[in-house]
């Protein structure tokens, strides 16, 4: 799905705000009744735009009080090396985002942790046997101003297709 009409995109500002309404509640939320507030659910889901649906946990009252932003730069660009690196980095739960950047480094990591003696463990023990790993910086967060916010869905194509 490449654009969607205002109903869709109210749909999708709801679950992303309480992925938990019923759907009824979202429904009457979005202005429709129940069936085609489920079958527009369903196409959005079947499309691949909803992917899942999933509690917010607070990662400092769980003991997950250290954010670190981790440069990794890797030996070779070849796909022997890159599928070995993304495979081991899927395996690694501390790392809860990974993106391949242009740049100095070659991927950004965001590592979360209990503590900084946490992260010497991890990065000894973990990160720099990682294949085809050259060299590694880190950046510690010191305070988080907007974590994970919701997706500017104001910013979507929008389509003058009906219910």
């Amino acid at each position: 799905m490449t654009t969607f009409d205002e109903i869709d995109r109210r749909i999708l500002r709801a679950l992303q705000d309480d992925g938990r309404l019923s759907n009824v509640e979202l429904a009457d939320k979005v202005g429709l009744s129940a069936s085609p507030c489920l079958r527009r659910v369903r196409r959005l889901e079947e499309a691949g735009v909803i992917t899942g649906y999933r509690a917010s946990l607070d990662r400092a009252a769980l003991g997950l009080g250290l954010t670190v932003f981790v440069n990794v730069k890797v030996e070779r660009h070849d796909e022997e090396y890159a599928t070995a690196f993304r495979n081991a980095l899927l395996a690694l739960p501390e790392v809860i985002s990974a993106h391949l950047v242009s740049g100095e480094a070659d991927f950004l990591l965001q590592v979360v942790l209990p503590d900084l003696a946490a992260y010497e463990m991890f990065l000894v023990k973990t990160l720099l046997r990682l294949p085809g790993v050259k060299d590694i910086r880190s950046n510690f967060a010191i305070q988080t101003v907007k974590g994970e916010a919701l997706l500017p869905l104001h910013a979507l194509r929008v389509s003058e297709r009906g219910s």
